[in-house]
C-alpha cells in the first residue's frame, strides 16, 4: 500500500521556488529519513504531505487521498519541530495528552474505558507509562516527544511524521528515542522522520531522501553515505569527521 504518493510537486511562498520538481512514494511499512540543509524545504515538504498548503504544480496523496482533502487526520501521527516549546504553557498532564488521540474514536464524544485502555497501552509502549500523572510541564524534551508518539498510537495512527524531534533533546535520550522509533517500526508503524542529525539518518532508517529545493538523493542509507548527494546539496556547510557524515 502506498502511503505518501508525491508526483512533479512544485512549491513556493513567492516567485521564488522552495520546492521544484519533487517526486517520490512511501509504502506502508517503511522508515523514511528526509535530510536537507537549513532553508532546503524539508519542513514545506512535510506541510505539504499533511495539507496544510497545496503544491502550485503536481500531486500529493496522503493515504490514498489527495492531501488537501484527507479528513481522517487521526491516521497520521505528527509531531512537531517545535512541541517541546508549546507544551511547556500547557498544563495537563501526560495521561490527558494520550487521551486526546482516542477523542476522534469516543462515542458520542464520551471517552470510555476502551479509550482508557488504548491510552495505558500506548503509554507503556514507549515507555513513558509512570508519568501518566506528571504535568506534561514538567518533562524533558525527550520525555514531551514520546507523549506525543503515544498520543499518536493511542489514535492508532498508521504513519508517524517527525519534524526534527531530536531537536533540544539530550544526547542520552536521544539514542533511546531512535530504539524506540525502530521498535515501532519493526510492529509496522510507518515513518517519516526530517533529521537534521545525518548520521542518525544513516545509522537508523531503511531510506533516504536528501532535498534542497530538489530531490539529490533517494535511496538506501549505504549508497547516500557512499554518494555525492551530500556535497552537492549541502555545498560548503557539510564536513566529513572519519566515516561518518555529519553537518
Amino acid at each position: 500500500m502506498t502511503v505518501i504518493h508525491v508526483d512533479n510537486v512544485s512549491f513556493g511562498y513567492t516567485a521564488a521556488p522552495v520546492l521544484e520538481d519533487i517526486s517520490f512514494d512511501v509504502d506502508a511499512g517503511e522508515y523514511v529519513g528526509i535530510v536537507g540543509p537549513n532553508g532546503s524545504g524539508k519542513s514545506t515538504l512535510l506541510q505539504l504531505l499533511l495539507g496544510l498548503h497545496a503544491p502550485d504544480t503536481g500531486h500529493v496523496e496522503l493515504l490514498g487521498y489527495p492531501a488537501r482533502e484527507f479528513a481522517e487526520r487521526e491516521r497520521v501521527g505528527y509531531v512537531a519541530q517545535d512541541v517541546t516549546e508549546d507544551t511547556k504553557r500547557m498544563p495537563i498532564t501526560v495521561a490527558e495528552v494520550v487521551l486526546m488521540g482516542r477523542f476522534p474514536h469516543a462515542g458520542f464524544g464520551r471517552i470510555g474505558v476502551e479509550d482508557r485502555t488504548k491510552a495505558r497501552e500506548a503509554l507503556q509502549t514507549v515507555g513513558i507509562d509512570h508519568l501518566a500523572n506528571r504535568r506534561i510541564t514538567n518533562l524533558s524534551g525527550g520525555q514531551r516527544q514520546r507523549t506525543y508518539i503515544a498520543r499518536a498510537l493511542a489514535g492508532d495512527a498508521e504513519l508517524l511524521v517527525l519534524d526534527e524531534p531530536t531537536v533540544g533533546v539530550d544526547a542520552e535520550s536521544v539514542e533511546s528515542f531512535f530504539d524506540l522509533l525502530g521498535d515501532l517500526n519493526d510492529d509496522g508503524m510507518t515513518i517519516l522522520l526530517v533529521e537534521h542529525d545525518i548520521g542518525a539518518v544513516i545509522e537508523h532508517t531503511d531510506r533516504v531522501l536528501c532535498l534542497n529545493r530538489e530531490l539529490y538523493f533517494d535511496g538506501p542509507p549505504v549508497e547516500f553515505a557512499e554518494s555525492d548527494a551530500l556535497d552537492r546539496a549541502y555545498g560548503t556547510n557539510v564536513r566529513r569527521d572519519d566515516e561518518v557524515t555529519v553537518v
